[in-house]
């Protein structure tokens, strides 16, 4: 049993499609697309060992040749370093802008290798295998590509949509129990920013789909997925609705930054933390109804999810150092900081117009339950 999500966008079409066993038919999948019987294969060092030679195994039972290029696994490797040594195999290897790049991993790895075929001889094409909940409901779709710097997260990149989306839900049996927690962070922020019917379905069948129900698993990423895809059609370069995909980002990223990007705090956790963070702040500008951010916070507790600054582990800087990172968000417009907000779980929407105090003051009660 498979879904396929539709992304409309005119020449730049892609399907996305759901469900099991779809490595196994990668090459059914990708033999429509190639110019020349050869693929080649970006993954990390904690994917290769458990879906790599499945993945060649079966492109080579359909006749099709196969490269592949191991980086090291975590979210240091979306940096320069990595992407000129993705660019320069993928040249060493004679890469043609007709050719197909496999990202085969999560979050990273799609937005390190996007952002090569981005750049490499000015745009070749790729697709993307998502081995994680994150990357299947979120960062395969729509087409940003980038890297972090000193300065900031995804603040260098491209807008470069993929050919073809694989996400193969038995790839998610294989997640340690918090890596497929942090995806469910991006799961929930669907129903939070503009569905409150799936948000209702989470509530009833997110402990089970967490459990390992496979069907559930499939409906999760297809509803979160077909979000997604309406709006990116809409929007596909962020210059309106997109953004509200970014709702919970803001605190996310400046909490990834004053975390150093490290196993401290997992994206979909910084994510779901943020989430309940706007849900706060929304609640406390008089914006959402008081009881919202009470139920998306026991909904993360029923997950057993980070949800507060609390949860995560080691110092953190002040609320200023903390509202400076936040300055670099790439939100950012003519100095000041955009919002996702909420007017209630399914609806929120993008302001300019937030006190700073207002965030400060959240920020500092936010530290202060840390004590």
């Amino acid at each position: 049993m498979t879904s396929t999500v539709r992304v409309n966008l005119d020449s730049r079409s892609y399907d996305v499609v759901i469900g099991s066993g779809l490595i196994a038919q990668a090459a059914t999948h990708l033999a429509p697309l190639l110019r020349r019987p050869k693929v080649w294969i970006v993954t990390e060092d904690r994917v290769a060992p458990l879906h790599l030679p499945h993945l060649e195994a079966a492109l080579s039972a359909g006749g099709i040749a196969a490269s592949a290029l191991t980086l090291p696994a975590g979210e240091g490797t979306k940096s320069w370093q990595y992407l000129t040594q993705t660019v320069e195999w993928l040249l060493d290897e004679k890469v043609e802008r007709g050719d197909i790049v496999i990202a085969l991993g999560g979050g990273v790895i799609g937005d390190l290798v996007g952002f090569a075929a981005a750049i490499l001889r000015r745009g070749v094409r790729f697709v993307q295998m998502p081995s994680s909940l994150l990357a299947q409901v979120d960062s395969s779709v729509g087409g940003k590509t980038g890297i972090n710097t000193r300065h900031g997260k995804n603040l260098v990149g491209a807008f470069h949509q993929p050919s073809l989306v694989l996400a193969d839900i038995d790839l998610l049996s294989t997640l340690a129990p918090r890596d497929f927690l942090a995806g469910y962070g991006e799961v929930v922020k669907y129903g939070l920013l503009g569905d409150a019917a799936f948000f209702d379905w989470l509530e009833e069948n997110a402990p089970a789909m967490a459990a390992g129900d496979l069907a559930l698993r499939e409906e999760a990423v297809r509803w979160s997925v077909q979000m997604k895809a309406d709006i990116v059609a809409r929007d596909e370069t962020e210059q309106g609705d997109r953004a509200l995909l970014n709702l919970g980002h803001t605190f996310c990223h400046a909490l990834e930054a004053a975390t150093g990007y490290s196993d401290r705090l997992l994206h979909g956790e910084g994510v779901a933390i943020g989430c309940a963070l706007a849900a706060e702040l929304s609640a406390r500008l008089g914006l959402c109804p008081q009881e919202e951010p009470s139920r998306i916070r026991a909904h993360l507790a029923e997950m057993g999810m980070k949800r507060d600054l609390a949860d995560i582990e080691g110092d953190l800087p002040d609320a200023d150092a903390l509202l400076a990172l936040m300055a670099q968000d790439k939100k950012v417009l003519e100095g000041q900081l955009r919002f996702i907000l909420m007017r209630g779980i399914g609806t929120s929407f993008v302001t300019s117009d937030v006190p700073p105090d207002a965030v400060k003051t959240l920020l500092n009660e936010a530290l202060g339950a840390r004590n």
